[in-house]
This record gives structure tokens, sequence and C-alpha cells, in this order.
């Protein structure tokens, strides 16, 4: 009843006072403020005074221009008693937990004085004012197999009167910020979704470019559009909104025309604006230009500051070149070439690996590294596209059944095949990627600590890019997600470090006026595309004892039978031997005695030095290499091999570091002083170019394989020939070889086939048949490859006991075998472009120690397809390196004894050195006249052997 009544009188008071007396609401904007505060505040004391609390909540909205607060229950009494004073409602009851709430209801007084307005409620929910619209939290569901719940969720959708498909957006660690409406710069807070849109209006033209400042106090923000570019202050905005105020920014500049970009610098001291062919920097505090940097022939659609030099700032442009600029001055430091074919459209500077990224619009992406002394030498180009099909094909063979077939990516038939199908991944922005690694790795799905990852943002979706081993880590497509808003993104922003660990990122629609935010939960993304660890990882260390079944247990078994038969002579032996004189000498008869006369002289040209192999091996000092402190660089020595061009195919140093081993192409094996002086030992027998030597752990031994298709095993001191296995063990050639097992075995391989052999050396020679060995070999297990291809390269660790053998194949594959159960124990496709010609292990140095999962790194080499670094124990590529020029000839490469190195040849004449953590080369190693074939590191001094194809060996030492 009391209802009826106050709305009867308030209805009066309306009619009569207001407008009988002809008193317009545009003309006078106080006093119908005025009133309707009144009449709205009569209503809620009267009506429901336990509602008083709504108006203490919303006060401070409700105090500046026409925005008032009215409770649900006089929400139809003021409809009836002045409806056109009520432009909007949007209160709904929502329930959060076991409570009910109401949400403010609010209405508008239309006035011409309002510049600013904030959107208010209770939670994150759906309101609407003036074409804004906003939805509430929502998990997006995916077609992905039911691992998608907490992979992507939407935090709000908000839709626009104007489009804007190519703008900047801008992502922080708590706030982003989007134009809406064209000219209205909106703020919203990423961590507090309580806060709601913040909309700030001061342009009169469209806004084409928004960036946050990098300083926590104050939170800076720069909008810019054709007729201003405008800086803010958000916590003096927000201050000042909750004051019932109106903020206001600091002009920087007026008509300076399209801006396409901008960036502050680390100290927020100097804004980088990229309008046309030029980039301002812009003083805040003076409001002035600073410089002008000219020198791009296209708009200049991206600048970043380098956060290592404060006074380097870099740009991209539409005429698809880099340029880095001393801000400063106003100079120029560099200008790259043409890069593409299209625009570069996007740039992002890791301080991590001091690398420059920058991509263009047809997904294409550029790697360069910022280091003082590389001179922003390009470390590899990559094709989004084509890394999407490989992803693709990895993630279908790794787990084909657990993708349904809507939500699986493209394949490359595919792609070749359909007409919908989108081929083009535009680089639209680029981002730091934190992808959580103490999570990711309790699940498998990261192994090295370093792993450097940004995100991509695409028109079609988001990708985790890793910068070292250049592979994709994950795939979002918005078009796998069915209740996404946005299926084709016209601009992005991505943001990687919020509070709870999660991606942040702003989308706005190529071809609709929606604008949505997405919150990615990276871990969960990794745990749904990438294959974990399952069961036990693979280690060249053994975990084990052997087992009874192992064909490693053979070796194990003769090598403990070995002492008691040294033993069993001394004790047969009771009656020692006597000459049948003992009074007198009496002349011998000769038989039992070497002959005087011999009639073949052996090559004994190796260096003796009048001493014994165990005397020079036991005077040797042992001491730790210097190898940790700096790497071998300079050229200490030169040598030719032989006389004419013969190819020098490999080389190794001995286990004590005193020999380097080559073979060549004059069908010859050669012994040298580790410093390359003094005349060197000749192993001649072969009847092909020598293509592999190798060492036993104890030095006594020097294995070779050529050719033609043989395997010798030769007398290290006596350059005698010891072992030979021929065409009547092994049908097909031999390819490579090694000693295995800490020289109880050796490991070769033959056609598609891995054969371990045991083999028994016998240099004591019978006197009657003295031409006739007694050395011998027998296969112990032979283990096929899969899919039966040829065994292109093999690698296993002799110097401790390893049960694991890896072997590459001709259909490109890794394969590795354990031998202590001697089967196949995991198989990597497709790692490389190209068959694999080396693979080659860390291995260490008795010189050297190193941490234990070192050794469980190797790196293997392709024609035309660079040097990849793996890891044993998640059989994963953690790094490439493509800085060497390598197309046509196998080159070889090598470890440095203290793990931090990998050093290989390349055909532009010069050895390359790169450091384990970087994907570019640190050192190039010049001084050659020919493609480098192969490289060696010395075991016990900071020593580089080189060999070249023309028949040379260079001995490089450190500085």
């Amino acid at each position: 009843m009391e209802l009826y009544l106050f709305s009867g009188l308030i209805s009066l008071i309306w009619n009569t006072v207001l407008r009988d007396a002809h008193w317009p609401l545009r003309e006078s904007p106080k006093r119908d403020r005025w009133v309707a505060c009144m009449l709205v505040s009569l209503l809620c004391f009267v009506l429901e005074p336990a509602e008083s609390l709504l108006w203490e909540r919303v006060e401070w909205e409700c105090q500046k221009r026409a925005l008032i607060p009215v409770s649900l229950s006089v929400e139809p009494a003021l409809r009836q008693v002045a409806p056109d004073l009520v432009a909007w409602s949007g209160c709904q009851r929502r329930r959060h937990g076991d409570q009910t709430h109401s949400s403010p209801f609010i209405i508008q007084i239309p006035c011409p004085s309002s510049e600013i307005f904030l959107v208010s409620g209770m939670k994150c929910e759906a309101e609407q004012s003036q074409g804004l619209q906003m939805e509430g939290q929502q998990e997006i569901s995916a077609t992905d197999g039911g691992c998608v719940g907490d992979i992507v969720i939407e935090n709000f959708l908000v839709e626009s009167k104007k489009s804007t498909p190519h703008v900047q957006l801008a992502c922080s660690t708590q706030h982003s910020a989007f134009p809406l409406d064209g000219n209205t710069l909106c703020v919203w807070n990423t961590e507090d979704p309580s806060q709601q849109f913040l909309a700030l209006r001061g342009h009169h033209q469209p806004i084409s470019a928004v960036a946050f400042g990098n300083t926590v106090t104050p939170r800076l923000i720069c909008s810019a559009s054709p007729d201003r570019v405008i800086m803010w202050s958000l916590d003096e905005c927000r201050e000042k909104v909750l004051e019932g105020l109106i903020p206001r920014g600091t002009i920087l500049g007026t008509l300076l025309g399209k801006v396409l970009h901008l960036r502050f610098s680390p100290d927020d001291r100097v804004i980088a604006m990229c309008a046309g062919n030029k980039i301002l920097m812009l003083d805040p505090e003076s409001r002035s230009t600073l410089v002008e940097l000219e020198g791009h022939q296209g708009p200049v659609t991206a600048a970043e500051f380098c956060t290592w030099r404060a006074h380097v700032v870099i740009s991209v442009s539409e005429d698809r070149s880099f340029k880095v600029w001393d801000h400063r001055i106003g100079s120029l430091i560099y200008n790259s070439p043409v890069l593409a074919a299209s625009p570069l459209l996007s740039l992002l500077v890791v301080e991590g690996s001091k690398q420059l990224v920058t991509g263009c619009a047809e997904g294409q992406l550029w790697i360069f590294s910022l280091v003082d002394r590389h001179h922003y030498r390009c470390v590899t180009r990559v094709d989004l596209r084509k890394k999407r099909e490989s992803f693709s094909t990895r993630r279908l063979e790794s787990n084909p059944g657990s993708l349904p077939e809507e939500s699986r990516l493209p394949s490359a038939r595919e792609l070749a095949e359909g007409d919908d199908v989108e081929v083009m991944l535009p680089v639209l922005g680029l981002a730091h990627c934190d992808l959580s690694l103490g999570r990711a790795s309790e699940c498998g799905l990261l192994s090295s600590e370093n792993t450097s990852c940004v995100w991509i943002g695409s028109s079609a979706g988001l990708l985790v890019f890793n910068l070292a081993n250049s592979e994709l880590e994950a795939v979002l497509h918005y078009k796998d997600f069915r209740n996404l808003s946005i299926q084709v993104a016209g601009s992005c922003a991505m943001m990687s470090k919020t509070s709870d660990g999660k991606a942040f990122c702003v989308l706005t629609s190529m071809f609709g006026n929606e604008i949505a935010g997405l919150k990615v939960d990276p871990t969960a993304l990794l745990r749904c595309q990438q294959r974990p660890i399952l069961g036990t990882r693979l280690s060249v260390l053994p975990s084990s004892r052997v087992l009874p079944t192992s064909p490693l247990h053979f070796g194990v078994v003769e090598s403990s039978a070995q002492p008691a038969r040294h033993r069993q002579p001394a004790a047969r032996s009771v009656v020692r031997d006597q000459p049948l004189v003992f009074h007198s000498k009496v002349r011998s008869s000769g038989y039992t005695s070497a002959p005087h006369a011999t009639m073949f002289s052996p090559k004994t040209n190796i260096k003796n030095d009048c001493k014994r192999f165990s005397e020079r091996k036991n005077s040797y000092k042992w001491k730790e290499s210097p190898m940790q402190n700096s790497p071998p660089t300079r050229l200490s020595r030169q040598l030719a091999v032989a006389e004419g061009r013969a190819a020098v195919r490999c080389i190794q140093f001995s286990g004590d570091g005193r020999r380097l081993a080559c073979g060549s192409a004059n069908h010859l094996a050669l012994v040298f002083d580790a410093d390359l002086t003094g005349t060197p030992a000749v192993f001649p027998g072969h009847d092909g170019a020598v293509n592999t030597v190798c060492w036993s752990h104890d030095g006594r031994w020097l294995l070779s394989v050529s050719q033609d298709g043989t395997l010798r095993v030769w007398s290290a001191r006596r350059t005698e020939l010891a072992l030979c296995l021929g065409k009547d063990l092994l049908p097909k050639p031999v390819q490579s070889a090694q000693f295995y097992y800490i020289d109880t075995f050796i490991l070769l391989s033959s056609g598609p086939e891995v054969q371990l052999f045991t083999y028994h050396i016998d240099t004591c020679k019978d006197e009657i048949r003295r031409y006739k060995p007694k050395s011998r070999g027998r296969v112990v297990v032979r283990l096929p490859m899969t899919g039966a291809v040829e065994v292109t390269s093999l690698s296993a660790v002799n110097d401790f006991y390893s049960y694991i053998v890896l072997t590459a194949g001709r259909n490109r594959t890794l394969e590795a075998f354990d031998l202590n159960v001697g089967r196949s124990a995991a198989v990597i496709t497709e790692a490389h472009s190209r068959p694999i010609h080396q693979i080659c292990q860390n291995k260490g140095s008795s010189f050297m120690t190193q941490p234990s999962q070192l050794y469980n790194l190797f790196a293997t080499t392709a024609i035309g397809d660079g040097i990849r670094l793996w890891d044993l124990r998640t059989l994963r590529c953690e790094r490439r390196f493509e800085g060497h020029l390598n197309r046509c000839y196998p080159c070889g490469i090598a470890f440095s004894p203290c793990g931090r190195y990998v050093a290989c040849g390349a055909e532009d004449r010069h050895a390359y050195v790169y450091e384990m953590g970087s994907s570019t080369f640190c050192h190039r190693l010049s001084g050659h006249t020919d493609t480098v074939t192969g490289v060696a590191f010395s075991p016990s001094a900071s020593q580089l052997a080189t060999a070249t194809l023309d028949g040379k060996l260079h001995l490089f030492v450190a500085e």
C-alpha cells in the first residue's frame, strides 16, 4: 500500500514539476540529476531501508553524472513513475555458492556532460551499457577428447560499435587494454575480475595502438590515434573515478598520423612511437620529441627496446627488414637485408638468450643473435606451416587413438587437398612464454630447465614455440573450441606471467566487432598435446646388474674366468726346466728360438723414445683439463698428411690425449703425436678409403673401417695387423664400428643389423705356421633395425659399462637398443629431414668430471639439417645448431671433454664451436684451405684437431 502511495506522489511531482514546467533534461543536467537522485533516494529509504547497503556499495559510482543505484524492489515503481528516466536495465539474480545475491540496478540519465562511465556489479556478471557487452567467465569446451576442461577460459567478451581487426592491443601482468567503440580506451584487471572495465575517453579519432609501461609504480598506459597520443596513469585514473571526477591523461603529441605501434623503454622514460616510415622517440616528462629515426622504406610495424642496452631500439617494417638504432644520438647501427616476400608484423627481444625474434605475414619466423660479437647473425629461419604439419604428425604417431576426427590438426595431405584449410599463419604477436617448468617437469613434459619458449599469436590460434630446438611445443586452434566466440583473430596480445601461472590473451575478431579475453593454462595444454615419458627412462648409466640372459653376460663370464686361466700354469709347473749339462754351458741348437734372419721386416717407424709403453703411460701426469676456461681458438700447427690431395675422412684422440689417429682416402690409417710433430706411424692394408678409426680404452689397439667393407684391429705399438673381419663373417660391408663395454666387445653395423662381436687377439705366432693368425672374432647377437633399413651410424660408450647403443637408419630414424635385454628400447622417427651420418655422445674424459645427467646428451647431424642435441632420458630434441654451412659433404662433430662445447666442420673452410646453452656458434675457426671433414677434442688438454678434404690436419689451442 505504501508503495502505491509514494509512487503516486512521485508521479505527481514528476509530471507537475518537471514535465509541466518544461525543464528539458539536456539543458539543465545538474538540476535533473539532483531531482532524480532525490526521488530515487526517497524510494530506497522509505520502501526498503534494509537495502541501503546497496547505496553504500555503489555510492562512489553514482555521485558523478547520471548513474543512480536502485534496489530491485523499487524498480517497478520507478519504471511506472519515471519511464523516461530509465535508460538501461541489466540486473539479474546470480547464485554464488549457497547464497543468492542481487545485482544493483543501475539507471542512466542522458547527460551530454558524461565523458566517462564505470559499470559496476557484485561479481563478474553480464552487463551492458551503451553498446558495451561483457559476458562472465565460462569454461570453453573443445572437441579434444575430454582433456581440455582446464586449458582455456573466456574471461570476457565485449562487442564494440566499430570493428578493430588490426590494432595494437596490450597486456601486462595485471591489466589488459584495447580500444572500444573506436575512440574509447578500455582497461580490464586480469587479476581481480571484480574490478570492471575502466573506459577512458580523450581521443576523437579511432585508437590504433595501446601499450603498457614496464614499471609497477606508477602503472602507465599510452594510447595513440591520428589526432593525439595520450599517456594515462592507471592509479590516478581509478582514484579520480572513485572521487567522481573525470580522469584525464597527458597529451604527448598531436596530429602525428596513424600510429601502428607503441613501446615504453625499460625505465618508462622514453616512448617509441611508430608513425609512418619514422620512429618518434617521445619524452613523457617534457612532452617533446627527442629524436626522429628515419630510414625505413615502408610503414614501421613494431619496435622494441633492448633491455640490457637501454640506448638500443630495434624496429621492423613493411619493407621486410629490421634496423637497429641508437636512439640517444639518432644513428643507425645495423640494417638487415630483405628477409621475406611479405611485411614483417611483429617483434620480440628475448633477454635470456639475447635473441631477436621477428615474424612476417606469410608465417615465417626469423631468429637473430644479439650478442655483441655475433654481429646480428641469423640463428635460424622457421616455416610455421611446416612446423605445424610436423607437430601434427608427431602427435598422431605418439597417440593416434586419443584424438577424435574433428579435433586433430590437419595433415600434410589435407593441407594440400583441402581448399577450406588455412595454410598461412601470419605472426600477429609475439610474447614470452612461461611454461611453469616446475609443474611441467613433474609431468614429464619438459626436461631442460633452460627451455626458452615464446607465444606466437596468429589468426588461427596460439602456438608455443621452443627457441632452443626450433620446434612447436603446443598448438591451440580457436576452431577446436566449440564455444569460443572468436574463431579468426585480427590482432592479439599475450602475457604469460600471471599470479596463477597462466597466460592471458586479448583477441579482436577479424570479421566482427567482438573483443575477447582468454586465460590459457600452458601446463594443461602441454599435458594434453605432448607425450609424457612412461615407464623407466633410458640412461647410459646402468641402474641394474647384467641379466643372465643378456648378450653382455657372455663377456662378464669370460672376463671373470680369465684370471683363473692365467694361474693354472703356475700350479702345474712343479719341476723347473733345467739344462742337461750342469757343469758347463752348452750352446743351444737354436730350435726353440726365433731365426736370426727374418724374411719380412715390418714397418716400425712409430716413435718409441727408448721407453717401454707401460713406462710412458705410468709416467704421464694426470691433471684436470683447462677446457672449462676457454675453448681452443688459436691455430697452432698445420700439417699435410700425404702427398697430393688425399682427403682425411676421420680423426680421433687416444684416451690419454697423447696420440691422434686419422683415416685418409689413400687407404691408410696414421697415428701422430698429439702436437703433430715427429714421424707418424702408418697402418697399411685396406683396399679403400678409411672411414672410421677408434682407439681402445687402454690405448693398445686401433680399430679401422674402410670402404672395402672390412674391419681391422691393429697393434698401436708395433703397427701390425692383429685382427681382420672380412666377408667371411660379414657378407655386407661394415659401415661403422667401435670398441664397446670397456674393450670387451666390438660393436659394428653391417647392412640393416647391429652386430655384437666378441674377439680374441693373440699376437704370438706359431713358428711353423707363423703367417696364420690366431686372432678370431665371433658374433654374439644380431639386432635388426626397425623396418630393416640400412644403419648409417652407431655410437656407444666404451669408457664405462653401459647397456645403451644408439643407431641411425637410412629412413631418418634414431633407434636405441638396450643390450642388457637384447632388444630395441625406443625409436625416434623423423629425427632429421635427411639421413643421419654421425651420432656423437657426450662421453666425457678421465681428465674431466661432469654431472651424471650430462652423459645422457648426444648429438646427431645430417647434411643440410644442422646439428640436433638430444636427451636420452626424454628422447626429445633439446637444441639445434644451424649456424654452419653443410649442404653436400658429411662433416663431423665432437663434444668437448667438459661437455660445454660442440665442434663441427663446415663447407665454408671453417670449423665452428657452439656453446651448449646457445643456439648460435661462439667461435669460427679459420685457416683451413678446404672443407673441414672432421673435428676432435683432446681429452687431456685444451686442443682441437681438425681435418680437411685436401688432406691436412690443423691443431688449435686455447689463447
